[in-house]
Parts: structure tokens; sequence; C-alpha cells
């Protein structure tokens, strides 16, 4: 009897013993996948989580490496070529851990990088995250101010929105708004960087994640004269339709698809990380004061005359959600020394745009527009100390043995729009008559 009770107690230990083993085993955190997102600056690291983590870092030297410890983890992913793409990285592996149930994971980098690691709470589709970014200590930016010399180009900084971890509204067919935006950025930039006199700069080139101030930092930094976001507009519903144009609104927007447009970005802006976005401060208390000053008004009234333009020439080509530019409060309209604008190019949520966004022949059709717009209304309304600025006021003082065909062939004008700039009725000019020579 007493051995059957002595049985019987090792027997309940056992099972006890196992319970919390299991329990150890189930409490672990899991690293379920590591990406790797690179920048031409920078390269963004993310760790999917199957829970919240703690964690601990520290760096080395000779080589260089960046090791995280991970409490109560174990990492189940796959780390083999996550690092050919990016030259700050060279490979991710595992070590062996500090603490017993904890795991360290080794980024084994290239050169000497500044890091920044913080958690991010679930934001469908993703569970919880460590996001580990990695930025060039060395690179730098090389920032000048506008120098007004004569003939500067005009200088367009394009934005394709949401990319990397933001892959920005998903269509009914799976197609991500992040790669029709950065489509139709790329075909534009081509467009602008034929034209003399113009010049693209883009925030980003790949599919990785900018916040919404390094947009408009890029933009700065490059002395741009007008900044266009290019988007894919969605909606809760499949049955909004037609691209629209937005400005900024320093109040919050009253329309239904602006104020889904404001929370989206929100939602973009936690996707990607929004440690970024609450510790640049700086720029916030910038944007604050400049707010006060005119260059704010002067940009806004320049981002209605941009959009206005664009809406003409998108309506030949595509449906129009709205005839007129729609406002509403958003970030990467914010920059008070830069006009912006923001193009919804179609709504990605209704089947037959996001069957057409995916195209690329209407891809080059929507830039194409764009682009006639945007160079429309500086030939109009040129910067100071621009090539459109001198070719706008060039003047031609008639000389004997001149005709109107020979004035136009010697400036690459037709002859109809030097009558229509000078107002004449026929092809007769005079010795000593004074003509404007319109833009080619």
């Amino acid at each position: 009897m007493q051995l059957v009770k002595s049985f019987q107690i090792m027997k309940n230990l056992v099972i006890t013993i196992l319970v919390i083993g299991s329990a150890c085993v189930s409490a672990a955190i899991d690293v379920k996948n590591v990406r790797v997102w690179p920048s031409p600056d920078s390269t963004r690291v993310v760790l999917d989580l199957s829970k919240p983590v703690e964690y601990s870092y520290f760096t080395l030297n000779n080589p260089e490496r960046l090791v995280i410890d991970l409490h109560d983890t174990k990492i189940s992913a796959v780390l083999t070529d996550l690092a050919k793409d990016t030259n700050l990285l060279n490979t991710v592996r595992t070590s062996t851990p500090k603490k017993k149930g904890d795991a360290r994971l080794v980024l084994d980098l290239n050169k000497k990088v500044e890091a920044m690691i913080f958690a991010l709470k679930p934001t469908a589709p993703y569970s919880d995250r460590l996001v580990i970014d990695l930025v060039d200590s060395v690179a730098k930016v090389a920032h000048t101010k506008k120098q007004f010399k004569t003939d500067r180009d005009i200088v367009i900084a394009i934005d394709a929105g949401h990319g990397g971890e933001d892959p920005g509204s998903i269509g009914g067919r799976g197609n991500y708004e992040k790669r029709v935006t950065l489509g139709i950025a790329k075909k534009l930039e081509d467009l602008i960087t034929k034209e003399p006199g113009m010049r693209a700069v883009m925030t980003r080139t790949g599919d990785y994640y900018l916040s919404v101030h390094k947009r408009t930092e890029k933009a700065r930094d490059s002395d741009a004269d007008l900044l266009i976001s290019i988007h894919a507009d969605a909606f809760t519903s499949p049955e909004p339709n037609g691209a629209s144009v937005w400005v900024l609104n320093l109040r919050r927007a009253n329309s239904e698809i602006g104020k889904w447009l404001e929370q989206k970005e929100k939602h973009s802006q936690l996707l990607g990380g929004a440690a970024e976005v609450i510790k640049n401060t700086t720029s916030e208390r910038y944007l604050a004061r400049t707010l006060l000053d005119m260059s704010m008004d002067h940009s806004m009234d320049q981002a209605h005359g941009v959009a206005n333009s664009v809406l003409s020439e998108l309506k030949s080509i595509t449906k129009l959600h709205k005839r007129s530019p729609q406002a509403a409060s958003l970030g990467v309209l914010k920059s008070p020394d830069i006009p912006s604008i923001l193009v919804e190019t179609g709504f990605i949520s209704n089947l037959k745009e996001e069957k057409l966004l995916t195209n690329g022949w209407h891809q080059s059709r929507l830039a194409n527009s764009i682009f006639k717009a945007v160079r429309g209304y500086f030939k109009h309304n040129p910067p100071d100390g621009t090539l459109f600025a001198r070719t706008k006021n060039l003047k031609h003082k008639v000389k004997s043995g001149e005709s109107l065909s020979l004035v136009a062939q010697s400036y690459n004008v037709s002859i109809s729009s030097i009558k229509k700039a000078n107002k004449l009725k026929s092809n007769m000019i005079r010795v000593g008559q004074v003509l404007s020579i319109p833009q080619s």
C-alpha cells in the first residue's frame, strides 16, 4: 500500500514537472520571421514576434557588430540570404545567449552604423515587431541653400507613397498601393528629367519605408520648388472611383473620403514605425513656428494653382472623383516652405480601377498628365532665376530682312505661338518691332 502511495506521489510530481516545463516552453516568445528593407542610406531589420519582447543590445568593433539579446525568446525564423541587397549588413545570425532561455541575434555589419531599436504593437496585418534601423554614420547629405543663379533648374520632388513595411491600401486582387505609386513616380521622374530646365528628385527609389518627416526633409535638402506625393485612393466600400488632388487643410477634413485618408496616414505611420514620428519633436516645433509665417500662405496658394492644373490634365484621360482640389490635414503636405500636392491616381479599392492602376500603359498616361500640368504651371509661373523665367521673358527686336518664319525658326517655336503671344492678326512684322518669344 505504501509502495502504491509512493508511486502515485512520484507520478504526480513527474506530471507537475512536465506541465511546468510545457508552460515554460509555451511562454517563450518566438521570432517567427525576419525581414530586411534596404534603402540608399539606411537599412531596416524587422523581427516579427509572437508577443512583446524584452530586449537589450550593444555594439562590438573590429569587426563591426550589433548584438541584440531577447529575453525568454526562441528564433524559428530562417536567417539565410537576408543581407544580399544592402551594403550596410553582411549577415544576420544567432549566437550563444548570456542566459539560458534567451536568444541572441547578431548583425554583422560592413561599416560603422548608428542603430535605433524600438518595439511596435500589432497593427494589421502585422503582429508585434521589433524594428532595428541601421543608419550609415559616415554618410552625409550635402545640402546647399538655393542659389539664385541664372538658368537654374526647377526642382520637383516626387514622393511615391508608402513602401517597405507599409504596403498602403491593398486592392481586391491583392495589389499593393506602394508598388503602383512607385511605378507612376518613376515614369514621372523620367519625363521631368528629359525636360530642359527641370530636375526630378525621388524621395524613395525602392521598396522601403520612409517617415513623413524624411520625405519632406529629402525635398527640402534638394531645394525643391514643388513636392508631388503619388498615391492610390481607397475606401471602406468598392464603389468610389476616380482621381483627385489634395492640398493642405490646417483643420481636419470635412469629407468622409478626407477623414478616411487622414486615418490611413496614421495607420501608415504605425505600420512603418511611429517611433520616428514621435521622436521628431523638433520638426513639430519648427512647423508650429513657421505656420505663422507668410511663406505658408504662399506655398498653399501655389499648391492650389498646381492642383487645379493637374486636375485639368487628368480629366482628359481618367474619371475624376472630385473636380476641384480637396483639402485634408496630411503630414506630407505640411512643409511650410515647399508647395505640396497629393495626387490620388484612382481607387485601388475599386476592382476596375485597380486593374487600370497596375497597367503600365495607364501609369504612363497618368505620369504624362501630371508632367504636362506641372510644366505648364511653371511655364506661366516660373520661379526667379530659373531657365523657365528667362525664356518666359525672352524678347526679340526685329531686324532688317527678318520674317516671322525666320524668327520662329531661330527660337525653335511655331509661328502660331508667336502670333498668339503677340496678338498678331497676320504674318507681317516690321523692323524695330519687339516680339515676345513664348517658350517651346
